[in-house]
């Protein structure tokens, strides 16, 4: 007995892995780095004014302050590997032969 086949559904990835609406535009790889790069630059805006709150003895803990620390580090270093790994892969596409 054979069963029908059913038609299969298009994939969609999670809201967290897709691009950005703007990303489908022309300039799309070049609107998907201004935001990281954006929020690279905030992250570490961010921490360096938790770090001045803490110092001068606002509100701000040692905890949160060290997250934000931390979070901050971790994003760039995310972003730096990105970038090496971009680079590594246009070397490799300018030594192709054509």
């Amino acid at each position: 007995m054979s069963m029908p086949i059913a038609p299969i559904t298009p994939v969609r990835l999670p809201e967290s892995i897709q691009a950005p609406p703007e990303a489908s535009q022309n300039g799309g790889f070049q609107s998907v780095l201004d935001a990281a790069i954006q929020s690279v630059e905030s992250s570490g805006s961010k921490a360096s004014k938790a770090v001045e709150s803490f110092l001068s003895g606002e509100s701000e803990e040692l905890h949160s302050t060290a997250l934000a620390v931390q979070r901050a580090e971790l994003q760039f270093d995310l972003f730096l590997q990105v970038r090496n790994k971009v680079v590594a892969a246009y070397q490799e596409i300018m030594r192709m032969p054509i």
